[in-house]
């Protein structure tokens, strides 16, 4: 498909997703609070169906992976044992004059204050876990961390899965969950943000084959992004250097998408080797390594890590499909989401050609046949080219019009499709099939 632009600025992603309702500057109407935002009406449902294929894609559709949901809240020590209340910290420095504060490696070098000119203090390391307190005294004895990644709730649980499943290795664990990052510059709109949700898999290798499990990690997940419609020119896999790997990795490679700032992560694929059952069954004391039925040993599995944002991946889904095409001087330019049908927030729109009478009616009757079937939409207000307008701008990929043939002459219907504006007429005892067919193309 030909798109109208390559890259689109940053401020027209943010002003159409607050206009047509898929974000939302948090706490608004009391000023906002830096870096928090909320998903609308559309946000959730393009959230969630990120999400969900997300999920179809790594559980449903394998037989060697199960979910979880652990708790956002978990014992303390699980922070101690990870390394997290030791090493999970940033280089932070401050502004002598106007005090604002900035991740020392985010500067490029740079000495002066971005936003005065003036001097900074010298670094100090700066945890990013948020504490809260459990019960009504708020003291070291009840002090709890908001977690700050969704893996430690898969480690923790590593045997009740084995036990519970009676699974052999390989298999991955995988969960969907908040976490909490006290991010000392968070920005970019969802891309950085102190509250976010986590897509993770825990995947449990024997030791000596985490290698090629590590490749076919990385393989699987940058064709997940392609197979939902990001341009694979706007993807690359870049390996971490040995000056960036976490303390815990033999490895690890980052998928990048190109935003309109450059380069960044939207998912990384690490090998954390044995560290964190290792970690655990060293602080708990409870017996962490797996039984090997064939080698009749135990050992602590090896694990590939792919672990991904929903938040960041459902912007490089907004930032990629949105388009603006050259329109006639009385329509203008043409705002699209080339949306993916299996992500779209709104599958089919239901617009009667107007108001009239005759065909309100056997609108909202088609409406609601396909309402059983399909996320939709209907919609009769201002004239039909403005209406096909609003649902490309949202990504609807599929507009069902209602005109007075269908009321007087053929119970047929109209169907356009959103890419290429092609219109069809489809008899109504055939739609529902027709749709599906259009959608899963």
């Amino acid at each position: 498909m030909t798109r109208g632009i390559d890259h689109v600025e940053m401020e027209k992603i943010v002003s159409l997703s607050k206009r047509r309702g898929f974000i939302f500057p948090s706490s608004e109407i009391y000023g906002g609070l830096a870096s928090t935002w909320d998903y609308g009406p559309l946000g959730v449902e393009l959230k969630r169906n990120v999400k969900d294929s997300w999920w179809r894609t790594v559980v449903h559709r394998r037989d060697d992976v199960f979910g979880l949901d652990a708790a956002i809240l978990m014992h303390p020590q699980v922070w101690v044992s990870s390394g997290h209340v030791d090493g999970f910290s940033d280089p932070l420095v401050e502004c002598k004059r106007c005090h604002k504060r900035y991740r020392e490696d985010h500067l490029e070098g740079s000495s002066a204050c971005p936003s005065c000119g003036g001097e900074f203090t010298e670094s100090r390391t700066f945890n990013l876990m948020l504490k809260t307190f459990l019960g009504p005294v708020e003291d070291s004895a009840h002090q709890v961390w908001m977690r700050p990644e969704t893996a430690q709730g898969i480690f923790v649980n590593f045997q009740n899965v084995v036990t519970s499943t009676r699974r052999k290795l390989p298999f991955g664990i995988a969960q969907i969950g908040k976490a909490f990052r006290n991010e000392i510059t968070a920005g970019n709109f969802v891309f950085r943000t102190r509250e976010f949700e986590q897509m993770e898999i825990e995947f449990f290798v024997k030791p000596g084959t985490d290698e090629e499990w590590h490749d076919r990690w990385i393989k699987d997940r940058l064709k997940w992004y392609t197979d939902h419609g990001i341009r694979s020119e706007n993807l690359r896999i870049r390996p971490h250097g040995d000056d960036e790997l976490a303390h815990y990795a033999k490895s690890c490679y980052d998928i990048e998408y190109n935003f309109p700032w450059g380069w960044a992560e939207l998912e990384g694929i690490a090998n954390r080797t044995d560290f964190d059952l290792r970690q655990h069954q060293k602080h708990s004391g409870k017996e962490l390594k797996y039984f090997d039925d064939e080698l009749q040993e135990h050992y602590f599995p090896y694990v590939i890590e792919p672990s991904g944002g929903a938040d960041r991946a459902t912007l490089a889904f907004l930032v990629d499909s949105y388009d603006e095409e050259p329109g006639t001087e009385s329509q203008g330019t043409r705002t699209v989401l080339h949306l993916h049908p299996s992500i779209a927030p709104v599958k089919v729109a239901v617009l009667p050609l107007s108001r009239n009478e005759k065909l309100v009616p056997k609108a909202r009757e088609v409406y609601q046949q396909l309402l059983e079937h399909f996320v939709c939409q209907y919609d009769d207000a201002q004239s039909i080219g403005r209406r096909y307008r609003r649902q490309d701008e949202i990504g609807t990929p599929l507009a069902v019009t209602i005109d007075f043939d269908t009321v007087e002459k053929d119970d047929a219907v109209t169907v356009r499709d959103r890419d290429n504006m092609q219109q069809t007429r489809v008899n109504i005892k055939e739609l529902i099939a027709v749709v599906t067919e259009k959608l899963n193309s």
